[in-house]
Protein backbone atom coordinates (compact mmCIF):
# COMPACT_ATOMS: atom_id res chain seq x y z
CA UNK A 1 0.00 0.00 0.00
CA UNK A 2 1.21 3.03 -0.81
CA UNK A 3 0.61 7.08 -1.25
CA UNK A 4 0.66 8.84 -4.12
CA UNK A 5 0.07 12.93 -4.77
CA UNK A 6 0.97 14.90 -8.10
CA UNK A 7 0.60 19.12 -8.32
CA UNK A 8 0.66 21.68 -10.57
CA UNK A 9 1.12 25.45 -9.80
CA UNK A 10 -0.48 27.94 -11.87
CA UNK A 11 2.58 30.27 -11.00
CA UNK A 12 5.65 29.30 -12.50
CA UNK A 13 7.55 31.02 -10.29
CA UNK A 14 6.46 29.22 -7.24
CA UNK A 15 8.09 25.74 -6.59
CA UNK A 16 5.94 23.00 -6.01
CA UNK A 17 8.06 20.81 -3.76
CA UNK A 18 6.99 22.08 -0.74
CA UNK A 19 3.15 21.08 -0.53
CA UNK A 20 4.19 17.92 -1.98
CA UNK A 21 6.63 17.47 0.69
CA UNK A 22 3.39 17.93 3.32
CA UNK A 23 1.03 16.46 1.11
CA UNK A 24 3.53 12.80 1.54
CA UNK A 25 3.77 13.98 5.21
CA UNK A 26 -0.10 13.59 5.50
CA UNK A 27 0.02 10.32 3.42
CA UNK A 28 3.02 9.01 5.74
CA UNK A 29 0.41 6.09 7.11
CA UNK A 30 0.40 4.56 3.56
CA UNK A 31 3.43 4.14 3.65
CA UNK A 32 6.95 3.88 5.75
CA UNK A 33 9.63 2.43 3.45
CA UNK A 34 10.24 5.04 1.30
CA UNK A 35 9.91 8.27 -0.02
CA UNK A 36 10.76 10.23 -3.04
CA UNK A 37 9.59 14.01 -5.31
CA UNK A 38 10.32 14.48 -8.71
CA UNK A 39 9.27 17.92 -9.97
CA UNK A 40 10.10 20.12 -13.23
CA UNK A 41 11.34 23.08 -13.94
CA UNK A 42 12.67 25.64 -17.00
CA UNK A 43 12.77 23.70 -20.38
CA UNK A 44 11.68 20.82 -18.85
CA UNK A 45 14.30 19.99 -16.76
CA UNK A 46 13.65 17.26 -14.00
CA UNK A 47 15.00 17.35 -10.38
CA UNK A 48 14.46 14.21 -7.90
CA UNK A 49 15.57 13.04 -4.72
CA UNK A 50 13.95 9.85 -2.95
CA UNK A 51 15.51 7.64 -0.41
CA UNK A 52 14.59 4.99 1.73
CA UNK A 53 12.90 5.98 5.46
CA UNK A 54 9.80 8.64 6.52
CA UNK A 55 9.33 11.76 4.68
CA UNK A 56 10.84 13.87 7.55
CA UNK A 57 14.47 11.52 6.51
CA UNK A 58 14.77 11.75 3.43
CA UNK A 59 13.60 15.41 2.80
CA UNK A 60 14.93 18.57 4.21
CA UNK A 61 14.92 22.34 3.78
CA UNK A 62 17.96 22.55 1.69
CA UNK A 63 16.98 19.19 -0.39
CA UNK A 64 13.24 20.39 -1.26
CA UNK A 65 15.36 24.13 -2.42
CA UNK A 66 16.73 21.67 -5.19
CA UNK A 67 13.75 20.25 -6.63
CA UNK A 68 12.86 23.04 -8.63
CA UNK A 69 9.97 24.19 -10.73
CA UNK A 70 5.52 24.54 -10.21
CA UNK A 71 5.00 20.99 -10.99
CA UNK A 72 5.76 17.55 -9.65
CA UNK A 73 4.79 13.74 -8.20
CA UNK A 74 5.32 12.34 -5.06
CA UNK A 75 5.25 9.05 -2.99
CA UNK A 76 5.06 6.98 -0.29
CA UNK A 77 6.07 3.52 -0.35
CA UNK A 78 5.41 0.42 1.33
CA UNK A 79 6.52 -2.62 -0.72
CA UNK A 80 3.69 -5.76 -1.72
CA UNK A 81 6.16 -6.67 -4.62
CA UNK A 82 9.95 -6.54 -5.04
CA UNK A 83 12.03 -5.75 -2.40
CA UNK A 84 12.62 -2.97 0.33
CA UNK A 85 15.83 -1.63 -1.73
CA UNK A 86 15.91 2.19 -2.22
CA UNK A 87 16.17 1.33 -6.12
CA UNK A 88 12.79 0.64 -5.90
CA UNK A 89 11.94 3.88 -4.08
CA UNK A 90 9.53 6.34 -6.66
CA UNK A 91 8.78 8.37 -8.49
CA UNK A 92 10.15 6.44 -11.70
CA UNK A 93 11.47 7.67 -14.63
CA UNK A 94 12.43 7.04 -18.22
CA UNK A 95 13.57 9.74 -20.67
CA UNK A 96 11.99 8.11 -23.79
CA UNK A 97 10.45 9.11 -24.81
CA UNK A 98 8.81 12.70 -23.79
CA UNK A 99 10.49 12.16 -20.22
CA UNK A 100 7.46 10.59 -18.33
CA UNK A 101 7.99 10.20 -14.24
CA UNK A 102 5.19 8.12 -12.33
CA UNK A 103 3.83 6.69 -8.89
CA UNK A 104 2.00 4.01 -8.59
CA UNK A 105 -0.45 2.63 -5.88
CA UNK A 106 -1.44 -1.33 -6.01
CA UNK A 107 -0.73 -4.44 -7.56
CA UNK A 108 -0.59 -6.04 -10.77
CA UNK A 109 -1.92 -9.27 -11.57
CA UNK A 110 -0.11 -10.06 -14.86
CA UNK A 111 2.95 -8.66 -14.04
CA UNK A 112 5.34 -11.83 -15.21
CA UNK A 113 3.09 -11.49 -18.67
CA UNK A 114 3.82 -7.51 -18.57
CA UNK A 115 7.57 -8.14 -18.01
CA UNK A 116 7.71 -10.61 -21.25
CA UNK A 117 6.12 -8.56 -23.88
CA UNK A 118 8.06 -5.87 -22.56
CA UNK A 119 11.15 -7.53 -23.18
CA UNK A 120 10.26 -9.41 -26.31
CA UNK A 121 8.33 -7.25 -27.75
CA UNK A 122 9.00 -3.49 -27.01
CA UNK A 123 12.23 -4.16 -26.25
CA UNK A 124 12.40 -2.05 -23.41
CA UNK A 125 14.33 -2.84 -20.25
CA UNK A 126 12.71 -3.51 -16.79
CA UNK A 127 15.46 -3.06 -14.13
CA UNK A 128 13.60 -3.49 -10.60
CA UNK A 129 10.88 -5.97 -9.22
CA UNK A 130 8.55 -3.09 -9.16
CA UNK A 131 5.21 -3.16 -10.48
CA UNK A 132 5.31 0.70 -11.14
CA UNK A 133 8.07 0.75 -13.25
CA UNK A 134 5.67 -1.97 -15.47
CA UNK A 135 3.23 0.22 -15.68
CA UNK A 136 5.50 3.20 -16.63
CA UNK A 137 7.20 1.21 -19.43
CA UNK A 138 3.64 0.06 -20.49
CA UNK A 139 2.54 3.73 -20.68
CA UNK A 140 5.79 5.01 -22.34
CA UNK A 141 5.75 2.44 -24.66
CA UNK A 142 1.87 3.10 -25.52
CA UNK A 143 3.04 6.84 -26.43
CA UNK A 144 6.33 5.71 -28.16
CA UNK A 145 3.99 4.28 -30.52
CA UNK A 146 2.49 8.25 -31.81
CA UNK A 147 5.52 8.06 -33.62
CA UNK A 148 5.19 12.32 -32.81
CA UNK A 149 7.82 14.70 -31.41
CA UNK A 150 4.97 16.41 -29.12
CA UNK A 151 1.91 14.64 -28.14
CA UNK A 152 -1.32 15.98 -27.17
CA UNK A 153 -4.18 14.65 -24.65
CA UNK A 154 -5.59 12.39 -27.45
CA UNK A 155 -2.21 10.59 -27.71
CA UNK A 156 -2.39 10.46 -23.67
CA UNK A 157 -5.99 8.85 -23.20
CA UNK A 158 -4.84 6.42 -26.07
CA UNK A 159 -1.68 5.54 -24.05
CA UNK A 160 -3.69 5.14 -20.88
CA UNK A 161 -6.36 3.27 -22.20
CA UNK A 162 -3.86 0.70 -23.51
CA UNK A 163 -2.59 0.54 -19.95
CA UNK A 164 -6.45 -0.49 -18.94
CA UNK A 165 -6.56 -3.04 -21.46
CA UNK A 166 -3.32 -5.05 -20.57
CA UNK A 167 -2.67 -4.22 -17.21
CA UNK A 168 -5.03 -6.10 -14.50
CA UNK A 169 -4.96 -5.50 -11.68
CA UNK A 170 -5.86 -2.51 -8.65
CA UNK A 171 -3.79 0.75 -8.85
CA UNK A 172 -4.20 4.41 -9.08
CA UNK A 173 -1.68 6.44 -10.85
CA UNK A 174 0.37 9.50 -11.37
CA UNK A 175 2.37 10.69 -13.66
CA UNK A 176 4.14 13.88 -15.06
CA UNK A 177 5.09 14.53 -18.82
CA UNK A 178 8.02 17.21 -18.84
CA UNK A 179 7.48 20.39 -20.00
CA UNK A 180 3.38 18.84 -20.65
CA UNK A 181 1.43 18.88 -17.15
CA UNK A 182 0.26 15.80 -14.93
CA UNK A 183 -2.01 13.10 -14.89
CA UNK A 184 -4.07 10.96 -12.88
CA UNK A 185 -5.70 8.04 -13.76
CA UNK A 186 -7.45 4.76 -11.77
CA UNK A 187 -7.92 1.10 -12.46
CA UNK A 188 -11.10 -0.05 -14.96
CA UNK A 189 -12.69 -1.50 -11.20
CA UNK A 190 -12.03 1.79 -9.26
CA UNK A 191 -10.54 -0.57 -6.50
CA UNK A 192 -7.65 1.77 -5.38
CA UNK A 193 -8.06 5.27 -4.45
CA UNK A 194 -7.41 8.67 -5.83
CA UNK A 195 -9.03 12.08 -6.68
CA UNK A 196 -8.18 15.98 -7.31
CA UNK A 197 -9.12 19.48 -6.21
CA UNK A 198 -8.62 22.84 -7.12
CA UNK A 199 -7.50 26.22 -5.93
CA UNK A 200 -6.91 29.78 -6.35
CA UNK A 201 -3.22 30.82 -7.03
CA UNK A 202 -1.80 32.71 -4.35
CA UNK A 203 -0.03 35.02 -6.90
CA UNK A 204 -3.14 37.16 -8.28
CA UNK A 205 -4.00 36.51 -11.90
CA UNK A 206 -2.41 33.62 -12.59
CA UNK A 207 -5.68 31.46 -12.28
CA UNK A 208 -5.65 27.84 -10.58
CA UNK A 209 -3.61 25.32 -9.11
CA UNK A 210 -4.58 21.03 -9.38
CA UNK A 211 -3.48 18.20 -7.13
CA UNK A 212 -4.05 14.72 -7.38
CA UNK A 213 -3.73 12.90 -4.04
CA UNK A 214 -4.70 9.20 -2.49
CA UNK A 215 -6.90 10.73 0.19
CA UNK A 216 -9.02 13.61 0.45
CA UNK A 217 -7.24 15.06 3.24
CA UNK A 218 -4.12 15.81 1.45
CA UNK A 219 -5.92 18.52 -0.84
CA UNK A 220 -7.69 19.99 2.58
CA UNK A 221 -4.42 20.15 4.27
CA UNK A 222 -2.95 22.52 1.63
CA UNK A 223 -6.20 24.52 1.13
CA UNK A 224 -7.65 22.98 -1.96
CA UNK A 225 -11.44 22.30 -2.64
CA UNK A 226 -13.85 21.04 -5.01
CA UNK A 227 -12.53 17.30 -4.50
CA UNK A 228 -13.58 14.83 -6.69
CA UNK A 229 -13.23 11.11 -6.87
CA UNK A 230 -11.87 9.52 -9.94
CA UNK A 231 -13.90 7.41 -11.26
CA UNK A 232 -12.98 3.62 -12.34
CA UNK A 233 -11.15 3.72 -15.81
CA UNK A 234 -11.10 7.65 -15.62
CA UNK A 235 -8.23 9.44 -16.58
CA UNK A 236 -7.77 12.90 -15.91
CA UNK A 237 -5.07 15.66 -17.89
CA UNK A 238 -4.09 19.04 -16.57
CA UNK A 239 -1.72 20.35 -18.83
CA UNK A 240 1.04 23.25 -18.19
CA UNK A 241 -1.79 25.72 -19.59
CA UNK A 242 -4.02 24.21 -16.80
CA UNK A 243 -6.33 23.22 -19.07
CA UNK A 244 -8.31 20.14 -17.32
CA UNK A 245 -9.49 17.44 -20.02
CA UNK A 246 -11.02 13.88 -18.29
CA UNK A 247 -12.49 11.33 -19.77
CA UNK A 248 -13.87 7.67 -18.77
CA UNK A 249 -12.50 5.41 -20.97
CA UNK A 250 -13.77 1.82 -19.99
CA UNK A 251 -17.53 1.77 -20.55
CA UNK A 252 -19.79 0.31 -18.17
CA UNK A 253 -16.73 -0.10 -15.64
CA UNK A 254 -17.18 -2.42 -12.70
CA UNK A 255 -16.40 0.07 -9.49
CA UNK A 256 -15.49 -2.16 -6.72
CA UNK A 257 -13.73 -0.28 -4.06
CA UNK A 258 -11.70 -1.99 -1.73
CA UNK A 259 -13.49 -2.19 1.44
CA UNK A 260 -10.33 -2.51 3.65
CA UNK A 261 -9.81 1.09 2.84
CA UNK A 262 -12.20 2.08 5.24
CA UNK A 263 -11.51 -0.63 8.05
CA UNK A 264 -7.74 0.21 7.74
CA UNK A 265 -5.33 2.35 5.78
CA UNK A 266 -7.38 5.50 4.93
CA UNK A 267 -7.05 8.86 7.29
CA UNK A 268 -10.71 8.76 9.40
CA UNK A 269 -11.02 12.61 8.40
CA UNK A 270 -10.65 11.50 4.56
CA UNK A 271 -13.68 11.15 2.41
CA UNK A 272 -13.22 8.46 -0.34
CA UNK A 273 -15.71 7.81 -3.11
CA UNK A 274 -17.57 9.83 -1.22
CA UNK A 275 -17.51 8.37 1.72
CA UNK A 276 -16.84 9.54 4.91
CA UNK A 277 -14.35 7.26 6.44
CA UNK A 278 -15.09 8.89 10.03
CA UNK A 279 -18.57 8.11 9.97
CA UNK A 280 -17.95 4.72 8.11
CA UNK A 281 -16.36 3.56 11.46
CA UNK A 282 -18.77 5.06 13.67
CA UNK A 283 -21.06 2.55 11.78
CA UNK A 284 -18.58 -0.43 12.20
CA UNK A 285 -19.22 0.18 15.62
CA UNK A 286 -22.89 0.07 15.95
CA UNK A 287 -22.48 -2.97 13.62
CA UNK A 288 -19.99 -4.49 16.40
CA UNK A 289 -21.70 -4.01 19.15
CA UNK A 290 -24.70 -6.14 17.63
CA UNK A 291 -22.65 -9.01 16.51
CA UNK A 292 -20.96 -8.69 20.18
CA UNK A 293 -24.17 -8.46 22.34
CA UNK A 294 -25.84 -11.35 19.92
CA UNK A 295 -23.38 -13.77 20.65
CA UNK A 296 -23.02 -13.22 24.61
CA UNK A 297 -26.87 -12.57 25.25
CA UNK A 298 -27.58 -13.26 29.12
CA UNK A 299 -23.62 -13.86 29.36
CA UNK A 300 -22.70 -10.55 28.76
CA UNK A 301 -20.06 -9.82 31.65
CA UNK A 302 -18.17 -6.91 30.09
CA UNK A 303 -16.92 -3.96 32.35
CA UNK A 304 -15.20 -2.06 30.24
CA UNK A 305 -14.31 -1.46 27.07
CA UNK A 306 -10.83 -0.76 25.40
CA UNK A 307 -9.43 0.10 21.74
CA UNK A 308 -6.47 -0.65 20.57
CA UNK A 309 -4.95 2.48 19.27
CA UNK A 310 -5.47 4.50 16.62
CA UNK A 311 -7.14 3.41 13.98
CA UNK A 312 -10.01 1.66 15.78
CA UNK A 313 -10.66 4.26 18.31
CA UNK A 314 -13.49 5.79 16.64
CA UNK A 315 -15.22 2.19 16.30
CA UNK A 316 -14.86 1.32 19.78
CA UNK A 317 -16.38 4.62 20.72
CA UNK A 318 -19.31 4.09 19.32
CA UNK A 319 -19.34 -0.14 20.42
CA UNK A 320 -19.66 1.32 23.78
CA UNK A 321 -22.10 3.55 23.05
CA UNK A 322 -24.54 1.24 21.93
CA UNK A 323 -23.58 -1.49 24.57
CA UNK A 324 -23.97 1.08 27.38
CA UNK A 325 -20.75 -0.21 28.22
CA UNK A 326 -18.28 1.83 30.19
CA UNK A 327 -15.16 3.16 27.37
CA UNK A 328 -11.38 3.50 28.08
CA UNK A 329 -8.28 4.48 26.99
CA UNK A 330 -5.84 1.52 28.70
CA UNK A 331 -3.16 1.20 26.20
CA UNK A 332 -0.83 4.23 25.91
CA UNK A 333 0.66 4.73 22.30
CA UNK A 334 4.19 5.86 21.55
CA UNK A 335 3.26 8.11 18.72
CA UNK A 336 7.17 7.70 17.51
CA UNK A 337 6.70 4.24 16.42
CA UNK A 338 5.25 3.29 12.75
CA UNK A 339 2.54 1.21 12.01
CA UNK A 340 2.76 -2.13 12.89
CA UNK A 341 0.84 -4.06 9.79
CA UNK A 342 2.83 -2.48 7.39
CA UNK A 343 6.29 -3.06 8.83
CA UNK A 344 8.05 -6.00 6.44
CA UNK A 345 8.66 -8.90 8.26
CA UNK A 346 7.18 -10.76 11.44
CA UNK A 347 10.22 -10.21 13.42
CA UNK A 348 10.34 -7.01 13.32
CA UNK A 349 6.47 -6.20 13.74
CA UNK A 350 6.66 -8.78 17.20
CA UNK A 351 9.36 -6.57 18.30
CA UNK A 352 8.04 -3.41 17.96
CA UNK A 353 4.10 -4.10 19.42
CA UNK A 354 5.86 -3.62 22.98
CA UNK A 355 7.57 -0.95 22.33
CA UNK A 356 4.74 1.01 20.82
CA UNK A 357 1.61 -0.29 23.62
CA UNK A 358 1.61 0.38 26.86
CA UNK A 359 -0.79 -0.94 29.11
CA UNK A 360 -2.03 0.94 32.03
CA UNK A 361 -3.00 -1.00 35.10
CA UNK A 362 -5.17 1.06 36.78
CA UNK A 363 -7.55 -0.02 33.35
CA UNK A 364 -7.45 -3.57 33.64
CA UNK A 365 -6.74 -4.76 37.22
CA UNK A 366 -9.86 -7.00 37.73
CA UNK A 367 -12.01 -6.40 35.05
CA UNK A 368 -13.68 -8.28 32.04
CA UNK A 369 -12.55 -6.03 29.22
CA UNK A 370 -13.31 -5.95 25.99
CA UNK A 371 -10.38 -4.38 23.43
CA UNK A 372 -11.79 -3.37 20.19
CA UNK A 373 -9.06 -3.39 16.96
CA UNK A 374 -9.83 -2.79 13.37
CA UNK A 375 -8.82 -5.57 11.95
CA UNK A 376 -6.97 -9.02 13.12
CA UNK A 377 -4.34 -9.84 10.31
CA UNK A 378 -1.32 -11.93 11.49
CA UNK A 379 -2.19 -11.66 14.94
CA UNK A 380 1.24 -10.61 15.64
CA UNK A 381 0.02 -7.01 17.55
CA UNK A 382 -3.16 -9.10 19.03
CA UNK A 383 -1.64 -12.05 20.73
CA UNK A 384 0.88 -9.24 22.46
CA UNK A 385 -2.25 -6.99 23.19
CA UNK A 386 -4.09 -9.80 24.49
CA UNK A 387 -0.90 -11.04 27.10
CA UNK A 388 -0.35 -7.23 28.07
CA UNK A 389 -4.20 -7.24 29.65
CA UNK A 390 -3.56 -9.96 31.50
CA UNK A 391 -0.27 -8.93 32.82
CA UNK A 392 -2.22 -6.01 33.90
CA UNK A 393 -4.68 -7.88 35.95
CA UNK A 394 -7.33 -8.29 33.81
CA UNK A 395 -9.55 -11.20 34.92
CA UNK A 396 -11.17 -11.81 31.47
CA UNK A 397 -9.65 -10.86 27.95
CA UNK A 398 -12.20 -10.33 24.63
CA UNK A 399 -11.08 -9.55 21.53
CA UNK A 400 -13.49 -7.51 19.09
CA UNK A 401 -12.33 -6.92 15.16
CA UNK A 402 -14.02 -4.15 13.44
CA UNK A 403 -13.48 -6.65 10.22
CA UNK A 404 -14.38 -10.36 9.58
CA UNK A 405 -11.98 -12.79 9.68
CA UNK A 406 -9.40 -12.41 7.12
CA UNK A 407 -8.64 -15.86 5.57
CA UNK A 408 -7.41 -15.02 1.86
CA UNK A 409 -4.65 -13.10 0.78
CA UNK A 410 -4.60 -9.67 -0.92
CA UNK A 411 -3.60 -9.68 -4.38
CA UNK A 412 -4.13 -5.52 -5.18
CA UNK A 413 -1.57 -3.87 -3.29
CA UNK A 414 -1.88 -4.96 0.49
CA UNK A 415 0.58 -6.82 2.23
CA UNK A 416 -0.85 -10.02 3.30
CA UNK A 417 -0.16 -12.33 0.76
CA UNK A 418 0.29 -15.75 2.09
CA UNK A 419 -2.67 -17.80 4.02
CA UNK A 420 -0.02 -19.11 6.04
CA UNK A 421 0.89 -15.76 7.64
CA UNK A 422 -2.95 -15.19 8.42
CA UNK A 423 -3.87 -16.32 11.92
CA UNK A 424 -7.69 -16.82 10.77
CA UNK A 425 -6.52 -18.95 8.22
CA UNK A 426 -8.70 -22.68 8.53
CA UNK A 427 -9.85 -21.63 11.65
CA UNK A 428 -12.49 -21.19 13.90
CA UNK A 429 -13.68 -18.20 16.05
CA UNK A 430 -12.75 -20.47 18.72
CA UNK A 431 -9.46 -21.91 17.60
CA UNK A 432 -7.90 -18.11 16.76
CA UNK A 433 -8.93 -17.42 20.39
CA UNK A 434 -6.75 -19.99 21.38
CA UNK A 435 -4.24 -18.75 19.57
CA UNK A 436 -4.60 -15.29 20.50
CA UNK A 437 -4.44 -16.29 23.98
CA UNK A 438 -8.01 -14.18 24.54
CA UNK A 439 -10.91 -16.22 26.15
CA UNK A 440 -13.65 -15.16 23.56
CA UNK A 441 -12.99 -13.36 19.92
CA UNK A 442 -15.72 -11.38 17.76
CA UNK A 443 -15.51 -10.83 14.26
CA UNK A 444 -17.57 -8.40 12.54
CA UNK A 445 -20.15 -10.14 9.73
CA UNK A 446 -19.23 -9.21 6.45
CA UNK A 447 -22.83 -8.40 5.47
CA UNK A 448 -22.29 -5.82 8.80
CA UNK A 449 -19.46 -4.55 7.31
CA UNK A 450 -20.67 -3.81 3.40
CA UNK A 451 -23.84 -2.36 5.57
CA UNK A 452 -21.68 0.13 7.43
CA UNK A 453 -20.04 1.72 3.72
CA UNK A 454 -22.62 1.21 1.60
CA UNK A 455 -25.13 3.30 3.55
CA UNK A 456 -23.39 6.53 2.63
CA UNK A 457 -23.06 5.81 -0.66
CA UNK A 458 -25.80 3.54 -1.70
CA UNK A 459 -24.97 3.81 -5.81
CA UNK A 460 -21.36 1.61 -4.95
CA UNK A 461 -23.38 -1.99 -5.64
CA UNK A 462 -20.54 -4.02 -5.01
CA UNK A 463 -17.01 -4.04 -3.20
CA UNK A 464 -13.56 -5.67 -3.35
CA UNK A 465 -13.84 -7.61 -0.41
CA UNK A 466 -11.78 -10.56 -1.82
CA UNK A 467 -9.57 -10.97 1.81
CA UNK A 468 -12.99 -11.89 3.66
CA UNK A 469 -14.55 -14.08 0.45
CA UNK A 470 -11.88 -15.17 -1.47
CA UNK A 471 -13.18 -13.36 -4.75
CA UNK A 472 -11.24 -11.27 -6.61
CA UNK A 473 -13.19 -9.19 -9.01
CA UNK A 474 -10.24 -8.48 -11.62
CA UNK A 475 -10.56 -12.53 -12.87
CA UNK A 476 -6.66 -14.09 -13.33
CA UNK A 477 -6.07 -15.47 -9.79
CA UNK A 478 -6.15 -18.90 -9.59
CA UNK A 479 -4.31 -21.35 -7.12
CA UNK A 480 -1.37 -21.40 -9.57
CA UNK A 481 -0.86 -17.06 -9.27
CA UNK A 482 -2.08 -17.63 -5.45
CA UNK A 483 0.49 -19.87 -4.90
CA UNK A 484 3.13 -18.08 -6.99
CA UNK A 485 2.60 -15.02 -4.84
CA UNK A 486 3.38 -16.90 -1.43
CA UNK A 487 6.61 -17.68 -2.72
CA UNK A 488 7.18 -14.29 -3.61
CA UNK A 489 6.40 -12.31 -0.95
CA UNK A 490 6.30 -14.61 2.18
CA UNK A 491 7.91 -12.91 5.26
CA UNK A 492 11.03 -14.98 5.13
CA UNK A 493 11.97 -14.69 1.84
CA UNK A 494 11.33 -10.96 1.61
CA UNK A 495 13.59 -10.64 4.79
CA UNK A 496 16.20 -12.74 2.83
CA UNK A 497 15.80 -10.85 -0.15
CA UNK A 498 16.10 -7.38 1.33
CA UNK A 499 19.76 -8.33 3.07
CA UNK A 500 21.16 -9.92 -0.17
CA UNK A 501 19.76 -7.22 -2.49
CA UNK A 502 22.19 -4.47 -3.77
CA UNK A 503 21.17 -1.37 -5.01
CA UNK A 504 20.85 -0.69 -8.60
CA UNK A 505 21.93 2.20 -9.85
CA UNK A 506 20.71 4.96 -11.58
CA UNK A 507 16.87 5.12 -10.91
CA UNK A 508 17.03 6.11 -7.03
CA UNK A 509 20.21 8.30 -7.05
CA UNK A 510 19.76 10.83 -3.79
CA UNK A 511 20.21 13.76 -5.37
CA UNK A 512 20.44 13.34 -9.10
CA UNK A 513 19.56 16.29 -11.47
CA UNK A 514 18.86 15.12 -14.46
CA UNK A 515 19.16 17.23 -17.28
Amino acid sequence: MCGITALLLADQNQMASPELFEGLGMLQHRGQDAAGIITCGNKGRLYQIKGSGMVRDVFDQPKLEQLVGNMGVGHVRYPTAGTSSSSEAQPFYVNSPYGITFAHNGNLVNADELREYLDKDAHRHINTDSDSELLLNIFANNLQKTGKSRINEEDIFSAIKGIFDVCHGGYSCVAMIAGFGIIGFRDPNGIRPIGFAKRQSQSPGCGMDYMFASESVVCDGCSFSDFEDLKPGEAVIVNKNRTVTRRELVPNANFTPCIFEYVYFSRPDSIIDGISVYKCRLAMGEALADEVARKLGADMDIDVIIPVPDTSRVAALQTAYKLDITYREGFIKNRYIGRTFIMPGQALRKKTVRRKFNAMSLEFAGKNVLIVDDSIVRGTTSKEIVQMAREAGAKKVYLASCAPAIRYPNVYGIDMPSPLELVAYNKTEDEIAVALGADRVFFQSLEGLVASCQKFNPSIKSWDAAVFDGKYVTGRVDAAYLQHLENLRADDKKSTEDLQSPEVLGLHNFNLQLK
